[in-house]
């Protein structure tokens, strides 16, 4: 079992990954820019370093004996280079939850070559390592597909304080317009998004979604995947719930401090007239990040990685073998693979 340091321990995800990693026997360090922030979120038996990301001798003073870095601390456009280039110092592999598409891509690009024989695993979270998992899966044997779409099925969606200021960097960053993944490459735009109805799942079945909603999905996918075409789709419930003004933050449920919110991921790969699909259903957005990202260390301390420098999830791991150990978070079906 491992030291794994967590930035942003007090964040909403980050008592989730916190709590993960005590349940699955690793050492949590809690790390964070507000000491006092830490203190309160603290057991007594767990470590609190306080670090601020643009300090680089207190964030090595923070890395100071960890096994793994996870960066639950957003916005990740702020906090994800600074803590990759102490991790990379410290020589231990850094995974993040980072659902923004921007910081995502800035991760591949500007630390691709650096990472070397290091393991970075951006986007290790719901949005982005959940769906290209799913994808990868879906995949199988095709090492190249016309089309991937993703279609998130949530009954609601009460977003954190990290996910609102997420979004406003996000949208500043792409001068608020909207972005997809189509023709092999990232593309900025101002068209309205179209709603269109998706045939979920039982008992979800059909939904009303918006179109081209994209998340980091339509970052990490294409990174090891051959698809030209990458879309992504959010129920429009879920869609006017996080839009709405003073949105409600997610409201804890169950023991485990998961809010009542759940989830249906489904995903279909077209290659010519062939068609693979798969879907996972869950509890929490937030939470289910938790076990992915614990997971994902996990693996990386063991060895169990397919890739070394910068990759996403479905580069990095089995996909299948990855899916079958969320089997306690996470129902996963797959239906015929080819029609």
């Amino acid at each position: 079992m491992g030291r794994v340091a967590v930035y942003g321990a007090y964040g909403h995800t980050g008592r989730f990954v916190v709590a993960e990693l005590r349940e699955r026997g690793h050492v949590p360090l809690l790390l964070g820019r507000d000491r006092e922030k830490l203190l309160a979120v603290a057991q007594p038996d767990l470590e609190v370093r306080p670090a601020a990301v643009d300090d680089p001798a207190a964030l090595d003073r923070a890395l100071a004996g960890a096994d793994a870095v996870i960066n639950c601390a957003g916005p990740v456009a702020t906090t994800a280079a600074p803590l990759i280039e102490a991790a990379l110092r410290a020589g231990i592999p850094y995974v993040d939850v980072a659902a923004e598409i921007e910081a995502n891509a800035d991760t591949f690009a500007h630390f691709a070559e650096r990472a070397g024989e290091n393991v970075v695993v951006p986007a290790m979270a719901f949005f982005g390592g959940l769906g290209d998992l799913l994808v990868t899966a879906a995949m199988g044997d095709w090492t190249a597909a016309d089309e991937v779409h993703l279609a998130y099925g949530l009954s609601s969606w009460h977003p954190t304080a990290g996910t609102l200021a997420a979004g406003a960097v996000s949208r500043q960053r792409r001068d608020d317009r909207r972005v997809r993944y189509t023709g092999g490459r990232l593309e900025y735009h101002d068209d309205a998004l179209p709603t269109l109805e998706w045939e979920f799942p039982a008992p979800l079945g059909s939904q009303d979604v918006i179109g081209e909603f994209s998340m980091a999905d339509i970052v990490t996918v294409p990174t090891h995947l051959d698809v030209p075409e990458v879309r992504t789709y959010m129920t429009a419930k879920a869609a006017a719930d996080l839009a709405a003004p003073g949105a409600a933050a997610p409201a804890a449920v169950d023991e485990r401090g998961r809010s009542a919110q759940t989830f249906v991921v489904d995903v279909v790969v077209r290659r010519g007239a062939e068609e693979r699909r798969i879907s996972a259903a869950g509890q929490d957005i937030y939470a289910i990040s938790a076990p992915l990202a614990v997971e994902a260390v996990a693996r990386i301390l063991s060895g169990r990685t397919r890739a070394t420098g910068v990759v996403s999830a479905g580069a990095a791991f089995d996909a299948p073998d990855f899916l079958r150990a969320l089997a306690p978070h996470l129902s996963v079906s797959q239906p015929a693979l080819c029609r």
